[in-house]
């Protein structure tokens, strides 16, 4: 790690994992605004000779002018059919049309039509193809590492990709169809997050990924867990190896990742939350591919200095499928109609309760289960403090100060159950008997204003504890300030 850290601290602009690079082909830096746009594009899947990839250059160049990134990632099965070097010319001279930078990660059939060490021989005699190889010491070929650099004209790193070889297909019998990342690719992963991390005051970068087969946690990111936006027409058929060799628990370790980009799938173009962390596909891009999806590109936009991203996918025709990182606000959210404010000017701070005891234990028994006992006003939706320690219940009931017209999101975690209102509407379902390792989420479009706040709680037994968290956009994630409660 020492010997790393030294590396990485002589040569900031570090674009590759190859041996001591002494000055990268492309330095990457955002622009005055803040902002870095990248395209990914994905089975591109060009067969040389076929009519059907014909389309293929004017659709993508027509994407690239539409966006204007400042770098290219594709993301696997580019060229699938011989002969290949003529595909591949294909493929440089479209880019040499849009001026754009790029990078190449093998998917699992362009080795089928020429090998990766061929390909990538290739690909950097272009002066715009900003890859490497990689360590030969690495499984697969292309790993590389794209650092983006300040926009104020410095050396510091303000963000990284990362970009990896998944290889195609096991070579151990009886793990599936498809291959996954190996553990000496994720420790070299580690090593340099952990290397940047401590070049950045010992705090991790925002970085992505980007590769062609999917890990198998996008097993769970799809509709029918109710955790994905965009189209999942594979459905169970998600293509990632049997072998989950650690990579997410990996990014989840290091705390730099904010999203993993793949491609493989072609029906599915969707984006979701994984343990905090974006798991996304990509548009697929080519006509020889199966799947009747526009084809285009998937755009992602980070913003300097912050662990936030915002990303769409893009066609000939137009845009869709917006989606803001962290908080996974969709288009569709922002078209979502903002509840008033109501018409009301309270003067006291706080939450008016009231407390009931008796032998609750499920949402349902509250009230009628117990009987009232006291009733008043806290600071805030207390618990702790009840006369008993099982057995009891509260309402709460509170007027909630919105600062800025906004989509709100709600969190909250409760031992045992809960139940959280805004406007009358049931927006977090904490119900049933649990500890506080359980949190559910919620998220409203509120205007600016006073809004009604309702939150009912119960206590069965062992353990009592309610905690509520609000955030924005434009607010950072906390525990509701007593300043923004008052009494009706």
């Amino acid at each position: 790690m020492k010997k790393l850290l030294i590396a990485l601290c002589s040569v900031l602009f570090l674009c590759s994992c190859a041996e001591q690079p002494t000055k990268p082909k492309h330095e990457f830096r955002f622009n005055e605004d803040g902002k870095f746009k990248i395209a990914q594009l994905t089975d591109i899947h060009i067969h040389p000779g076929d009519p059907k990839s014909n389309p293929v250059p004017d659709t993508i160049l027509a994407v690239l002018a539409k966006e204007k990134p400042d770098l290219v990632i594709m993301t696997g099965d580019i060229v699938t059919r011989k002969p290949a070097v003529d595909g591949w010319r294909t493929i440089m001279d479209m880019m040499k049309k849009a001026n754009i930078p790029y990078v190449v990660t093998m998917g699992n059939h362009d080795p089928e039509a020429m090998s990766r060490d061929s390909i990538y021989d290739l690909l950097l005699t272009d002066p715009l193809y900003a890859g490497e190889k990689g360590p030969e010491e690495l499984s697969g070929v292309g790993n590389c590492i794209l650092p983006i650099l300040a926009s104020d004209g410095s050396a510091q790193v303000k963000s990284v990709i990362y970009c990896m070889d998944s290889g195609d297909y096991p070579s151990i019998a009886g793990n599936g169809s498809y291959d996954w990342l190996k553990w000496n690719q994720i420790n070299w992963y580690r090593e340099h997050s952990q290397a940047y991390t401590e070049l950045n005051g010992r705090q991790p970068i925002p970085s992505l990924a980007y590769f062609h087969i999917a890990v198998p946690e996008y097993r769970n990111v799809n509709h029918a867990n109710k955790n994905a936006y965009g189209c999942d027409k594979e459905g169970a058929g998600v293509g990632a190896p049997e072998v989950n060799s650690g990579f997410l628990l990996a990014c989840l370790e290091m705390g730099d990742i904010m999203g993993l980009f793949v491609g493989h799938d072609h029906d599915n173009d969707y984006i979701g939350l994984q343990n905090g962390i974006a798991l996304a596909y990509g548009r697929v891009s080519g006509f020889n591919a199966y799947g009747d999806l526009p084809r285009g590109a998937r755009i992602v936009e980070l913003t300097e200095g912050k662990r936030q991203f915002d990303t769409w996918v893009s066609t000939p025709k137009g845009t869709d499928l917006l989606y803001l990182y962290p908080w996974g606000i969709t288009g569709e959210d922002l078209k979502r109609e903002y509840l008033p404010a109501k018409d009301v000017k309270p003067t006291q701070q706080g939450v008016a309760y009231t407390y009931y005891e008796g032998n609750y234990k499920k949402m349902s028994d509250v009230p009628s289960a117990g009987k009232k006992v006291d009733e008043g006003v806290k600071e805030n939706f207390l618990v702790k403090d009840a006369p008993t320690k099982d057995h009891f219940a509260y309402e709460f009931n509170t007027y909630l100060q919105i600062p800025e017209k906004e989509i709100y999101f709600f969190k909250m975690a409760s031992d045992d159950g809960a139940q959280l209102y805004i406007d009358g509407q049931l927006l977090v379902d904490n119900a049933n008997n649990h500890s506080m390792s359980v949190w559910n989420k919620g998220q409203v479009s509120l205007e600016k204003g006073y809004h009604e706040m309702r939150v009912v709680y119960y206590e069965n037994y062992m353990g009592e504890d309610l905690q509520i968290t609000i955030g924005s956009r434009t607010m950072e994630e906390q525990r509701i300030p007593n300043q923004m409660l008052f009494v009706p």
